[in-house]
C-alpha cells in the first residue's frame, strides 16, 4: 500500500473539513468541536516529525494551535506538510515510536489510520462523511489486532479475549481471528463497517454487520476495549 499517497488524501480531506463550522460537536469524541479536533491533528502530525527528526516523543502540544480559524487551518495545513516531508524518506529509516516497528514505515501506517479515522469523525460531525478506501479501512482492521488491542492489554487498559472471534470484510476477503483457540463466534461487514465498530464509532451489534455462531461470546471477545 502506498501510504504516503493515502496519507496525503485523508490529509487534504480533513482540511477540507475545517472550512466548514468548527464549533460542529463530535459525537464520538468526548465533548470535543471540531476546532479541538484540528488542533490534536496538527499536534499529532508534528509530534510524529519530532519523532523522527530528534528521535523522541515528548513534543505533543495542542496549545500550539492558534485560536482563530483562518489561523488554525494554516497551522494544520502547515503541519500536513511537515509531516509529508518528513516522512518522505526510506520506511526503514530509525524514527521514535509508541510500538514497533521503530521506523519510519511505522509512523507511515499510524499516521494514515489516525487521519483515515479522524476525517471520518470530522465529515460526519458536519453531517457529511465519505466513504472509505476500503483497501485502505481493511488496512485499518489488520493495525486494531496487530497494533492497537495487543498494546491495550500490555498497559492494562484492556483483559485479552476470553474467546476467539472471526472477523471478515465481505468487500476486500480479508479476514482476522482476535484472541486464541478456534473462533466461536464471526462477525462480518464492509471493511468500513467494521473499522468504524473497532473503534466505537459504530457499536458491535450494529445493524451493517452480520454475526454468526455464539453472537454473544463473541462481543464479548470484542469488548475490548481494543483501541484507545
Amino acid at each position: 500500500m502506498d501510504y504516503l499517497m493515502e496519507l496525503r488524501r485523508e490529509l487534504d480531506a480533513f482540511g477540507d473539513a475545517l472550512d466548514g463550522d468548527l464549533s460542529a460537536p463530535l459525537e464520538h469524541c468526548g465533548d470535543w468541536r471540531l476546532r479541538d479536533l484540528a488542533a490534536h491533528m496538527g499536534a499529532g502530525n508534528l509530534w510524529v516529525v519530532t519523532a523522527i527528526q530528534e528521535g523522541h516523543g515528548r513534543n505533543y502540544d495542542e496549545g500550539a494551535a492558534p485560536r482563530d480559524p483562518s489561523g488554525l487551518r494554516a497551522w494544520y495545513a502547515e503541519s500536513a506538510d511537515a509531516l509529508v516531508q518528513a516522512l518522505s524518506v526510506e520506511p526503514s529509516t530509525a524514527a521514535w515510536t509508541f510500538s514497533p516497528p521503530h521506523t519510519v514505515g511505522f509512523w507511515r501506517r499510524r499516521r494514515s489510520q489516525e487521519t483515515l479515522m479522524h476525517r471520518w469523525d470530522a465529515e460526519y460531525a458536519l453531517g457529511a462523511a465519505k466513504p472509505m478506501d476500503a483497501a485502505l479501512a481493511a488496512d485499518g482492521v489488520a493495525e486494531v489486532f496487530d497494533t492497537m488491542a495487543p498494546r491495550m492489554i500490555a498497559k492494562g487498559a484492556a483483559a485479552p479475549p476470553p474467546h476467539a472471534v472471526r472477523v471478515s470484510a465481505t468487500d476486500s476477503g480479508r479476514c482476522w481471528i482476535y484472541g486464541t483457540g478456534e473462533p466461536i463466534a464471526e462477525v462480518s461487514g464492509t471493511a468500513e463497517d467494521l473499522l468504524l465498530m473497532l473503534w466505537g464509532r459504530k457499536p458491535l451489534d450494529t445493524a451493517s454487520v452480520t454475526w454468526a455462531g455464539d453472537r454473544e461470546a463473541g462481543l464479548s471477545a470484542l469488548a475490548g476495549p481494543l483501541v484507545p
